[in-house]
């Protein structure tokens, strides 16, 4: 099996690096990932200025793949159109330092790596580990339970292009409890922001870390999360909605 393997949270990223040995026992694997942190970058891409690529080695001086200057997006794009031998059999884009559930999928550079892969027709899935204490996360179990997830992904051989979130609770606070499939929560997070003034009477805001959602809709991969369950949510990247299309058609716009 082929795998890519990218992330957003760099190429030197702890969370890429304890997937790695895990998703080679599965594999081949090549990591294509930003060469800086690109986290909640979204699904943006790089236009205006040329995308540098460098090779990367492992732990044991052996070709591991590429570092690139640019966005999660750009990544997946390059491995897929230049960088890569043979088409890839699925795309693993993690392990993030941070879940990836509810309206944050919108946000994230993780969970848009792997829906540029659905774009090209390749299995892809996201990968990401809860944590609320400053200190690192476990991220050698975290990658050892995603691939034992991706693992089972792949076995039931999904349609090509097909899109799986997958979330880690908190290794501090829980022991998973299992596997749950569950639908994306979309109510609102609640943050705040750090007004401050700068030397020169300035007014600036700095997003303060702590966020949460207070009122989650049942059995979503957000409250599976906070109850200790490894979240797997199947996701589409078609925006169409549907009945209000239909709705719509009979309005008669015109010019």
């Amino acid at each position: 099996m082929r795998i890519l393997l990218t992330n957003d949270d760099g190429v030197y990223a702890p969370g890429l690096r304890a997937l790695l040995p895990e998703l080679r026992r599965l594999g081949e694997v090549v990591v294509v990932a930003p060469a800086t942190e690109q986290s909640a970058v979204g699904h943006s891409v790089t236009i205006n200025n040329p995308l540098i690529v460098q090779e990367v080695l492992d732990e044991e001086r052996r070709p591991l793949g590429w570092a690139v200057e640019g966005r999660p997006a750009d990544c997946v794009k390059l491995a897929l159109r230049e960088l890569l031998p043979a088409r890839p059999d699925v795309i693993v884009s993690g392990l993030n330092a941070g879940s990836n559930a509810g309206i944050n999928v919108l946000y994230s550079g993780t969970v848009a790596a792997a829906i540029e892969g659905a774009f090209f027709r390749v299995t892809s899935i996201a990968c990401s580990l809860e944590y609320s204490k400053p200190t690192p996360p476990d991220f050698a179990r975290g990658a050892a339970l995603a691939r034992r997830v991706v693992e089972q992904l792949l076995a039931r051989r999904p349609a090509a292009g097909s899109l799986f979130n997958v979330n880690i609770p908190d290794l501090e606070r829980h022991t998973p409890r299992g596997v749950r499939v569950v639908p994306q929560n979309l109510a609102a997070f609640e943050e705040s922001y750090d007004r401050r003034t700068d030397p020169r009477g300035r007014v600036y805001f700095w997003s303060n870390p702590e966020f949460g959602c207070p009122d989650p809709h049942p059995d979503t991969d957000v409250t599976a999360l906070a109850e200790g369950w490894v979240s797997v949510t199947p996701l589409q990247f078609n925006l169409t909605h549907e009945n209000l299309l239909r709705e719509i058609g009979d309005w008669n716009l015109r010019l």
